[in-house]
């Protein structure tokens, strides 16, 4: 099952995936990261290092014989979250915390690299190792990276995440549409304030954005086709500073999520109608904005066969998990502008060791125990599309 280059450096695996745990940084100032990625891959002979933007770092492996040229991307920021677990190696960082998996995700593919450049006389081709800042917040780091022009040359990309829906040694994959595009709306609402105690000479925004909300949840059940998923939600509504003052203004932010490229192209225009709809009535003004996040990665069928075909060959069917679209979304869908691509979730539920929170989630816990499963993913992964003719 595990080749004995993965076993024996696992146990390095793990202190480097721990190593970044108790550093973690925000998006865009990964820049202790990148530093400790830059100098681990400075020991492994072999590479040609690249710092394409502020942070982040590729590392390019050749193999012995020409051929394609693919990438590995795995993302490195982490997220504003305080830690709240008793792991001895956690977040150092107030307010700052690897929530997401993403110290995982470095390590294995660091792992892979070392493992990789051990074994470029067997590669025809050429890999390019992505370890990317900034997946976690727009625009994303992979539209920089590909505006860069990191992705010249390449016919394939491929990307992993942790998934704690999934018991560790499974792999989650689907053909097709993956996860889901993600965009944000902002509404602000301009009423007329004044004494609580005389509303009838107001316009009162916090009535008014009440309503709206409670428009807004009618757009997926009436909208959209019952069979397409979608997601609109209210996240933040402010306004109001005194308990007797009726205020000026209520703003409302929120996300949609959405798969069909047609509904997510009309579904601002539904929003805004209701929007306007509801502030006429109510006799106030709104400003509406809609900004576009990631779209969605889209698997492409036969990189996806090729995908599940490595799972099955080093883990056997049992590990391949037939998985339905995922509502979160992912900046990978920028890289798969320039080609084909395949992104697979990686099972790290442990129900034993108590790695069962979700990401995203202060108490959120990876089993370990899942690296090395795709670090012999990654390595396997390379050395079948890069074996030649």
């Amino acid at each position: 099952m595990f080749s004995e280059e993965v076993l024996e450096l696992e146990p390095r695996l793990i202190e480097w995936r721990r190593a970044m745990h108790q550093r973690p940084e925000l998006s865009f100032e990964e820049s202790w990261t990148t530093e400790f990625l830059t100098e681990e891959l400075g020991r492994i002979p072999g590479l040609t290092l690249q710092r394409p933007t502020k942070t982040g770092v590729v590392a390019v492996l050749r193999g012995a014989r020409p051929g394609r040229t693919i990438a590995l991307r795995a993302d490195i920021d982490a997220l504003p979250i305080q830690e709240e677990t008793d792991l001895p190696y956690a977040s150092r960082v107030p307010g700052v915390m690897h929530a997401c998996g993403h110290d995982g995700h470095a390590a294995m593919q660091l792992a892979a690299v070392r493992i990789l450049a051990g074994q470029r006389e067997q590669l025809c081709g050429e890999v390019r190792f992505l370890f990317q800042h900034a997946e976690e917040l727009p625009p994303g780091g992979a539209a920089e990276l590909l505006e860069a022009g990191v992705m010249e040359g390449v016919s394939e990309v491929y990307g992993m995440h942790l998934s704690s829906n999934f018991p560790t040694g499974t792999f989650g994959v689907r053909s097709g549409a993956l996860t889901s595009a993600t965009d944000r709306f902002d509404i602000r609402v301009i009423g007329k304030g004044g004494h609580s105690a005389f509303p009838e000479t107001c316009v009162d925004p916090i009535v008014t954005a009440a309503q709206i909300i409670t428009g807004l949840q009618t757009v997926v059940a009436r909208r959209i086709r019952a069979v397409e998923p979608a997601v609109v939600s209210v996240c933040m509504v402010q306004g109001g500073q005194a308990y007797n003052i009726i205020p000026g203004e209520v703003t409302i932010t929120g996300s949609t999520r959405t798969f069909d490229k047609e509904t997510r192209r009309t579904l601002p225009g539904v929003l805004e109608r209701i929007v306007s709809g509801i502030c006429r009535t109510a006799g106030a003004d709104y400003d509406f904005r809609f900004s576009h996040g990631y779209a969605s990665v889209v698997n492409d069928a036969a990189l996806t066969q090729a995908g599940r075909q490595v799972i099955q060959s080093a883990f056997g069917e049992a590990a391949v998990l037939e998985i339905d679209p995922l509502m979160p979304g992912e900046d990978f869908s920028a890289l798969q502008e320039h080609c084909p691509g395949f992104f697979v979730e990686l099972g790290a539920r442990n129900e034993e060791t108590g790695c069962t929170v979700p990401h995203h989630n202060s108490r959120y816990r990876m089993d370990e125990a899942a690296l090395k499963y795709g670090v012999e993913y990654l390595c396997r992964l390379v050395r079948s599309r890069l074996a030649g003719a």
